[in-house]
């Protein structure tokens, strides 16, 4: 009985020393593969959030009505102005399309001026969020 219980002892003993020597912690190594599209989407996020978090300047609105229109407009507006930036804002029931970030009063009415003459109903807006 006793020589049973010592090759009880011996193999559990030898079992958890195998078991100890080939478990690893965490070796501090870490390898993150990443789509390289991922970075691209991250920095139009960034770009978006600068744009919604920054209430001090003034906007032109050229549109609001549902989401396709919108789109559409937004789209021809970048093809005809490449230097003004626009983004497509959600106000229950209409999508609106703001353009530009404009510091002075002065300088978004000269855009709106340029703007009104390819878009016929135009407003001058500085949004409060």
């Amino acid at each position: 009985m006793r020589i049973l219980a010592l090759r009880k002892a011996f193999f559990i003993s030898l079992t958890l020393f195998i078991s100890y020597s080939n478990a690893y912690a965490q070796d501090g190594n870490i390898r993150v593969n990443q789509d390289s599209k991922f970075e691209q989407l991250l920095n139009e996020k960034r770009k978006t959030n600068v744009s919604n978090t920054i209430n001090d300047y003034y906007k032109i609105q050229i549109f609001s009505g549902d989401s396709e229109k919108a789109k559409k407009t937004l789209n021809d507006f970048k093809q005809e102005f490449r230097d003004i930036d626009g983004t497509i804002i959600f106000f229950t029931p209409n999508y609106k399309v703001w353009v530009g970030n404009f510091k002075t009063r002065i300088e978004a009415e000269r855009n709106l001026i340029e703007i009104k003459k390819s878009y016929s109903n135009v407003h001058l807006i500085k949004p409060n969020k």
